[in-house]
């Protein structure tokens, strides 16, 4: 048996994670499509690094062919006139690496060069260069020098061409930050003990069921918890609940009145524990400042780490979408806008001057989360300066609902989360994001990736299309129902506890 750099990087997070994914991969959950673009990503990130490296040679043969790619990877180390070998394949120990670059510095020696789509180095990263430098020595490649090579946060893209040079920065890893070969050498014979055992090891749930990355089999390993567990009181530290884990306290219900607990947390204790929603007397003065007419909006965006248009750095937003409900006074029926990029042409222009219309004289413009859609249009300020004058209008105006819910409302039902859908779920019973075509951003994404794709046929551009705009304006809507649900609320005669 050999393992591969991704699964010994995963059996250093969590040996249990790397028995599943070589033996029980089936357990594994989570969003395919997502991890594929994920990856995807990475992959475009590395194809554009390899051109700071003219002359470099790619290793093609594929993950079913890898035997190929090894006696491939030895005879162009072979030839001294191949300045660089893109994923040079070697295999030492048990272990295969496919390295992204390595750059020949003389006849016989080479640098190792890890590309990253990140914008900076992680500590994770140390293992994922120490296993290629162990696996590349063991086999008697002589290397001078690691380097990684990952994404200039500060390069704005001219909108022609990448400029290489500034688009990466190449970074010398310092000998004290690379994992040892003992080191590694140990983990490696241990992570091939592990697979060679009949049951998975006993490893239980922790910090790294979620870092440095998500495991991809957490909900196996952490099933359902009560809805009144500890752990789902909002903003509760690990440390906290592993206090009163220790102590025998599992149940919200069971938390003593002196145990140490945030403002917010002591409510949604009182909420469980009530079974009713709390309001704060202070709630019916924050809604009176909403100002007619009311607009509630929301954004979706991609944020890709290659910039895609002129002046955009690497992770900048691409707005594509946005949704609007629109209410002229108390009482009157809400008319619903929206917009919605339908190529891979730069949306920008269309997305802010068709917002600016449908936003045009409003009083409030009620948002969830004030900071993303406060940021975008910062982006849009920069990007195009002859509007800035109209979106500075827009962002006085954003009135954030995300901040009233956080410091006046609390439901037994949040289960210690605020976020728009739980919010909604709880508030408004008969609302439902299940069984929609598109259902988080994440997906939003990746449908509208799919919707400008050329290749994509007219019928599934459709099926996009409805599927997002569904989205975008069910956000809104819930925003518009939980604002009216709230005044209602503010205005009933109540005990603390509604």
């Amino acid at each position: 048996m050999r393992i591969s750099k991704s699964k010994f990087v995963a059996g250093v997070q969590c040996l249990k994670r790397l028995y599943f994914q070589v033996h029980r991969l089936e357990l594994a959950t989570g969003s395919t499509e997502a991890t594929e673009a994920v990856m995807e990503q990475g992959h475009q990130v590395g194809l554009v690094a390899q051109k700071a490296f003219p002359g470099g040679v790619l290793v093609a043969a594929d993950h079913e062919h890898l035997d190929d790619a090894i006696r491939v990877t030895r005879k162009l180390v072979g030839k001294p006139e191949v300045p660089a070998v893109f994923e040079a394949t070697f295999e030492y120990g048990g272990v295969l690496v496919r390295t992204d670059v390595l750059e020949r510095r003389s006849r016989a020696a080479y640098r190792l060069i890890e590309v990253k789509s990140a914008t900076g180095s992680k500590p994770h990263y140390a293992y994922d260069v120490g296993i290629q430098k162990y696996v590349l020595s063991g086999a008697g490649v002589n290397l001078e020098g690691t380097r990684l090579m990952y994404l200039n946060r500060e390069y704005v893209f001219d909108g022609r061409e990448y400029d290489i040079s500034r688009l990466f920065v190449m970074a010398e890893v310092p000998q004290e930050q690379i994992i040892g070969d003992a080191e590694i050498s140990s983990r490696v014979e241990n992570q091939l003990r592990v697979l060679g055992q009949p049951a998975p090891p006993d490893v239980e749930p922790g910090r790294q069921c979620t870092e440095p990355v998500l495991c991809e089999f957490y909900d196996h390993c952490n099933p359902d918890l009560p809805a009144d567990h500890v752990s789902f009181l909002p903003r509760m530290r690990t440390e906290k609940v592993d206090d009163l884990i220790s102590s025998g306290i599992t149940s919200v219900h069971q938390i003593p009145d002196e145990f140490p607990l945030s403002e917010t947390q002591r409510r949604a204790v009182d909420a469980v524990k009530s079974g009713k929603m709390w309001i704060s007397p202070e709630l019916g003065g924050e809604l009176s400042t909403l100002r007619y007419p009311i607009c509630f909006m929301d954004f979706e965006t991609i944020f890709p780490a290659l910039p895609r248009f002129a002046g955009m750095r690497p992770y900048d937003h691409v707005p594509f979408q946005w949704s609007v409900h629109r209410q002229e006074r108390t009482g009157a029926t809400m008319k619903r806008y929206d917009f919605l990029a339908e190529s891979a042409s730069d949306p920008r222009i269309p997305f802010l001057e068709s917002l600016c219309q449908a936003v045009k004289a409003a009083g409030s413009i009620v948002v969830y989360n004030q900071g993303f859609e406060a940021s975008r249009l910062d982006d849009l300020a920069r990007w195009l300066p002859r509007h800035r004058a109209e979106i500075a209008q827009i962002k006085a105006k954003l009135w954030d609902l995300l901040a009233v819910v956080r410091c006046s409302v609390y439901h037994p039902a949040f289960g210690g989360s605020f976020s728009l859908k739980r919010v909604a779920a709880a508030i408004l019973p008969d609302m439902s994001y299940d069984g929609l075509g598109v259902a988080d951003g994440v997906q939003a994404g990746i449908a509208w990736t799919r919707l400008v794709d050329p290749a994509t046929s007219p019928e599934e551009k459709d099926k996009l299309k409805r599927a997002l705009l569904q989205y975008c304006g069910q956000d809104t809507l819930a925003l518009a129902r939980i604002v009216d649900v709230l005044v209602k609320q503010s205005r009933a005669p109540r005990s603390p506890a509604v």
